[in-house]
């Protein structure tokens, strides 16, 4: 869907979005236009008020949200009042002439559904294309554009795929349509350098041939690259807005500096004293992984090598769907190697008795990219932590003090304790994952894309938080990020996977 350059798509006026019991609205009079042919970035915080005011652009904002304001979107030659939450008039608009790009690849798909249904929903729902033709259009890209994943992974499920490989085919259902509206809430969190440019430059291709963007995001190179305006959101305003050469190039807010200031990007790391003569808090030896059976047997990790030496970081980068994950899997004891051994602190895990395999896996502890699906339904930050120190082994009667300073280690106040972890911020929920984590006192940490999902102001004091608790417990971490810059920044040694093989990388 197209429409002539410059004309209207959606229109925000004066919009407010509050919620019962919270001391402030968490939008607060927010107005902005998006039209045919234009990319408008929003950045700001975590917690700022980004993705509320996306979803009031789709009808998605939840029923407990007292709104106040006007949200028209595109109707014949014009813009309409939006319909109210819950009308069954969204449901011709949403898919068909706006699309949405979730920033949580994991539980926007059905783990139960092939990635194939997934991605040609929209087709099926709006009576676009059936049967053959909805599989053609699905399977084959555009004329001289790379599809998001081969034919092979449109026929598994969401939970068989990397958390990239989620986040493309989040992004080729939302366009599969080819929506006048694009709403992109971080789009490329989840994906290496590569993938990312690819998924930028396909969003900038549609805007250039008629479609308008909402880009939310915490990368600035991808505003600098794609965006025609720039917003900057703090505490649920627009608190300065222009073109990206001029806010990212000659900021005039203190937050907007504040923001360009806290990138990783030049930082290298100096590397930690690491008796390289230690045994290893981890080490793999030859590890292979493959999956299925026959012609579909594909090879995830191939002789696969790597070693964490006590108080060391080691940083694991490679490209969506390389292997990384099965990796961490294979070292938290969850995948079993087809071939090589997996030793933790100098022992065997396969020919341990289960005794000693018990405290092994008390010796590494995992924090995952987006810790939320890992919390229980409806769990406080008190109840997680505490459910991790009873599996942990901690007595009842010593459980409220530890998670008081298990806490206060990652400096989450004890009103946030109080909320259900789903109603905390990313960067909250990240220390909440992170203490969760400590809560076994581990020798080793597995990071999986900690901050990927993060703003740069709240990346930076997760990142620097890892950084104090490392040098004040010890810990060692085998850190993985697509991001280069995060990776540089916080890591002693580097190691790179392609192909399902590692190699050494240096530092840089």
């Amino acid at each position: 869907m197209s429409a002539a350059p410059g004309s209207p798509l959606a229109r925000i006026e004066g919009l407010g979005i509050a919620f019962p019991g919270a001391p402030r609205p968490a939008v607060d009079g927010v107005s902005l236009e998006i039209a045919a042919g234009e990319c408008v970035a929003l950045v700001g915080e975590s917690g700022s008020g980004k993705s509320l005011t996306a979803r009031a652009l789709l009808g998605l904002l939840p029923r407990s949200a007292a709104v106040r304001g006007r949200v028209l979107v595109a109707a014949g030659e014009g813009l309409a009042p939006a319909p109210p939450r819950g009308a069954r008039a969204w449901n011709a608009i949403r898919g068909a002439r706006s699309g949405l790009v979730p920033q949580d690849a994991l539980g926007a798909l059905d783990p139960l559904r092939r990635v194939e249904r997934e991605v040609g929903d929209a087709l099926r729902l709006h009576r676009i294309a059936a049967g053959a033709e909805r599989r053609e259009r699905v399977v084959t890209p555009p004329p001289g554009r790379r599809h998001a994943g081969p034919e092979r992974r449109l026929r598994q499920r969401s939970d068989e795929l990397s958390g990239g490989l989620r986040q493309r085919a989040l992004v080729a259902s939302a366009l599969i349509a080819d929506p006048g509206l694009i709403v992109a809430d971080e789009p490329t969190t989840a994906l290496d350098a590569g993938h990312r440019g690819r998924v930028l430059r396909e969003l900038r291709h549609r805007v250039d041939t008629g479609a308008g963007a909402l880009l939310i995001t915490h990368d600035l190179s991808s505003v600098r690259g794609i965006a025609d305006r720039v917003l900057v959101m703090r505490d649920g305003r627009i608190i300065e807005a222009g073109a990206p050469s001029r806010v990212l190039g000659a900021p005039e807010h203190p937050f907007t500096r504040e923001l360009l200031e806290a990138s990783p990007a030049g930082r290298i790391r100096e590397p930690r004293p690491v008796d390289r003569g230690a045994v290893p808090r981890l080490e793999l030896r030859g590890v292979s992984v493959s999956f299925g059976s026959g012609i579909a047997r594909h090879e995830v990790l191939l002789d696969a090598s790597l070693a964490v030496q006590p108080g060391e970081t080691v940083g694991l980068v490679g490209e969506s769907g390389s292997g990384k994950t099965t990796l961490l899997r294979v070292a938290l004891g969850l995948q079993a190697p087809d071939a090589g051994t997996v030793l933790v602190d100098g022992t065997d895990r396969a020919v341990a008795s289960p005794a000693t395999r018990r405290e092994l896996r008390r010796r590494i502890a995992f924090v995952p990219q987006d810790p939320l699906d890992s919390f229980p339904p409806g769990a406080t930050g008190r109840g997680v932590l505490r459910d991790a120190l009873r599996a942990a082994g901690v007595p009842r009667v010593e459980r409220d003090a530890r998670t008081a300073a298990l806490a206060a280690e990652v400096r989450l106040e004890a009103e946030m304790l109080r909320r259900p972890a789903a109603t905390l911020s990313g960067g909250q929920r990240q220390r909440l994952a992170i203490a969760r984590a400590l809560a076994r006192d581990p020798e080793l940490l597995l990071l999986d894309e900690p901050v990927s999902a993060l703003d740069l102001t709240v990346q930076a004091r997760v990142l620097a938080l890892l950084d104090e608790l490392q040098e004040r417990r010890g810990t060692a971490y085998l850190l993985v990020s697509h991001d280069e810059d995060v990776i540089r920044s916080m890591s002693d040694r580097i190691v790179r996977i392609e192909g399902g093989r590692v190699t050494p990388s240096g530092r840089q």
